[in-house]
């Protein structure tokens, strides 16, 4: 069965993580090829015709590429300000912020000075100033590109937040704050979902008239020990938590003191939680909550809209290990991971996802973004 879906973009862990893939894929009519060989592009970003990529390496990286005619043009390079970067995001201050995982750091990219940068330096001799970080082979200006081929914006375009030292009892996962997921809030604010520390951390971020970025830390939320937050996302004014480690959604609102409590939790399975990660979590505009569960292979859906959280169903992700999914009108898109393939899966009447209609081969995905 053929069938019509957008444009996509597909990150992926290549050799350096483990995986098979050689950078960011896109997918055109069911058929994907590579348009950037970047190591470990895990998690995308995509404003306008600008995609911004980290590279998930121990000495990690965010690099900036121009989209155009199904091709990736390289910008711009950055340190990631941390180990292992893992997400990234464009926010309404006009930062790119960037989740580090195994440093627990948070990281503010100014996009005016980084974009100001790139065009001088590439306007006045077209030189590429060398660089250390994200790798590949390849000429500047392609998709393609490695050391030699880096242009690093100043230091002064990026700011570096540490989260507060921070452990929970999943000894093995949380020994220390492992920064997941940014998303900003609708009071203007970011909050950084902390796996490790068991937390919600809240920052303001903000860039300068000149192009420097500053994080403010504002407060921090605590979550019950051992949940491991790793995605968020809003409905109706509410904030509803992925939790990897304890395999549930919860559903938090801010009180009158503007810390977020807890009003419902729901497991997403039956039985111990073991080896099942819950991964990304999303919510559509009815208020069903789409959450995908690793090692189950699960895409689960729950209902929201009456203001509280209810299981409405649960489905095959159509694969093994969904690291992260995108919808589309009348599908759910599945990157499992470890099935080197994205799932297709059609969408009931009630929302759960059917059986997969098809399968994309991509090696490793991890993040899918339709254009």
């Amino acid at each position: 069965m053929s069938v019509d879906l957008p444009s996509l973009l597909v990150g992926s862990y290549t050799a350096t993580g483990g995986g098979n893939a050689t950078g960011i894929s896109i997918v055109d009519d069911g058929v994907a090829r590579t348009v950037a060989v970047l190591d470990d592009p895990s998690f995308l970003a995509v404003s306008g015709d600008r995609v911004y990529a980290v590279s998930e390496t121990n000495d990690g990286g965010v690099s900036a590429f121009r989209l155009q005619g199904g091709a990736l043009e390289h910008l711009w390079d950055a340190a990631s300000g941390g180990d292992a970067p893992c997400h990234v995001r464009v926010d309404p201050s006009g930062a790119l912020v960037v989740t580090n995982y195994v440093s627990g750091t948070v990281t503010a990219i100014s996009l005016a000075a980084a974009e100001s940068y790139s065009a001088s330096v590439l306007a006045s001799d077209g030189v590429v100033l060398q660089g250390s970080g994200a790798s590949g082979s390849g000429a500047s200006g392609s998709g393609v590109h490695g050391d030699a081929d880096r242009l690093d914006v100043p230091a002064r375009a990026v700011a570096v937040e540490v989260l507060p030292d921070a452990s929970g009892p999943v000894v093995d996962r949380q020994e220390s704050p492992h920064a997941h997921q940014s998303v900003a809030t609708p009071d203007g604010t970011v909050l950084v979902a902390d796996l490790g520390g068991d937390a919600l951390h809240e920052f303001r971020v903000a860039v300068s008239p000149d192009g420097v970025p500053t994080i403010e830390p504002l407060r921090v939320h605590h979550v019950a020990p051992g949940v491991g937050p790793r995605h968020l996302a809003w409905f109706d004014g509410d904030l509803f938590v992925a939790g990897e480690l304890d395999g549930a959604v919860h559903r938090l609102r801010r009180d009158a003191s503007g810390s977020f409590v807890v009003v419902a939790t729901t497991p997403t399975f039956e039985g111990d939680v073991g080896e099942s990660l819950l991964s990304h979590i999303e919510v559509d505009d009815a208020g069903l909550v789409y959450v995908a569960v690793r090692g189950r292979d699960l895409i689960v859906v729950l209902d929201a809209a009456d203001g509280g959280l209810s299981l409405v169903g649960a489905a095959s992700c159509g694969g093994v290990w969904p690291r992260h999914f995108a919808r589309v009108p009348g599908y759910v898109l599945v990157a499992n991971e470890q099935s080197d393939a994205v799932a297709v899966l059609p969408l009931g009447e009630d929302g759960v996802p059917g059986d997969a209609v098809e399968q994309i081969p991509v090696g490793t995905p991890t993040c899918i973004v339709p254009l």
